[in-house]
């Protein structure tokens, strides 16, 4: 989600997806298609040798590598077993996944605030990895990647949490979220060993693909934290989403649109895209498939006059809320 109070960096800017720390039974970070769809191939997908988050998320929503060949767009079924291997083994691999893409322009709700039934012409959901995907649909999941939740820092070794020349903590301060240590390769390693294990539960349950946020904690690092480091760490968490066959978003991060080839992503998912004049870097980036979440009406009427025949567009409240929240709001149009 976008940070509370809080203006964003400069130039493109980054829509901030920082935790939710205040919505109950969600977690991560973040306020994170059924038009024409094309056929395209697996994607050989090499076994990563890192990847998982092993804590629990409760509490809050809130050189060129990666994948080269062009993952199916099929619309997942949301079931494990739907999930094919296709194509030849790549060197040093089992079996190529079928990664399949989320379609364009299609109906999408922004649930990681905690599921509820999709309303209707909804085609593509995100959620909380705690949570189950919703039948029939293309289903994305959340996890917290390059933040810890709030309170669990404990959980992560300590040497593995952001610190300052002080030895202090370096926290997300809008959502009370330290940030993890991902500036040697030696880190981002057993980092992304913690986060790739929610990555294989969201596969185990059926998801379609994945959505790490705070792939922009490195401008809320006081500069212990570089670009390069967020495309280096979160290309681990591709392979190990494309071993598992999923497809994995870009969360926010504009600026970082152009490594999208050596990070190996697949789609974006854009918070307020259009109230920062960013929905076209991420259509060109990743063709069209990208799923905007709006917490304005005004950012939601820019969306949707700029994009709204070609991008899949939720005005959502900041908590992401279920029905029967004080808070909920959910638009379309």
């Amino acid at each position: 989600m976008p940070p509370l109070g809080v203006s964003r960096v400069g130039g493109l800017g980054t829509a901030a997806g920082a935790c939710l720390a205040l919505v109950l039974g969600a977690t991560g970070c973040g306020p994170s298609p059924d038009s024409s769809e094309r056929a395209g191939s697996s994607v050989p997908t090499p076994t990563a040798s890192s990847g998982g988050h092993d804590t629990p998320e409760s509490g809050t929503p809130k050189a060129d590598g990666g994948a080269s060949a062009g993952p199916s767009e099929a619309v997942g079924s949301a079931t494990a077993t739907a999930r094919t291997t296709a194509g030849t083994p790549s060197k040093g691999t089992s079996a190529a996944k079928t990664v399949r893409l989320p379609p364009r322009h299609a109906g999408f709700d922004y649930q990681i605030g905690g599921a509820y039934p999709p309303p209707a012409g909804v085609k593509i959901v995100s959620r909380d990895r705690t949570a189950s995907p919703a039948p029939g649909l293309y289903n994305i999941c959340y996890v917290n990647a390059f933040q810890s939740q709030p309170g669990e820092s404990s959980s992560w070794p300590s040497d593995l949490l952001l610190r300052d020349g002080d030895g202090e903590k370096v926290v997300d301060e809008d959502w009370g979220e330290p940030l993890l240590d991902i500036r040697t390769a030696a880190k981002r390693e057993r980092v992304a060993e913690r986060v790739g294990r929610w990555i294989d539960g969201c596969a185990d349950k059926g998801f379609d693909a994945v959505e790490p946020d705070n792939y922009d904690s490195y401008t809320r690092s006081s500069d212990l934290l570089s670009a390069n480091d967020a495309v280096a760490f979160i290309a681990l968490l591709s392979k190990r989403a494309h071993a598992r066959g999923l497809a994995i978003g870009q969360k926010n991060t504009a600026e970082l649109t152009g490594q999208r080839k050596k990070a190996g992503l697949d789609f974006a998912v854009a918070e307020e895209c259009g109230a920062w004049d960013e929905c076209g870097t991420y259509a060109d980036a990743f063709d069209d498939r990208v799923v905007v979440i709006e917490y304005t009406d005004a950012g939601l009427r820019k969306a949707l006059s700029g994009y709204g025949d070609r991008l899949s567009i939720v005005r959502r409240d900041v908590m992401v809320s279920k029905p029967g929240s004080a808070d909920y709001v959910r638009k379309v149009g």
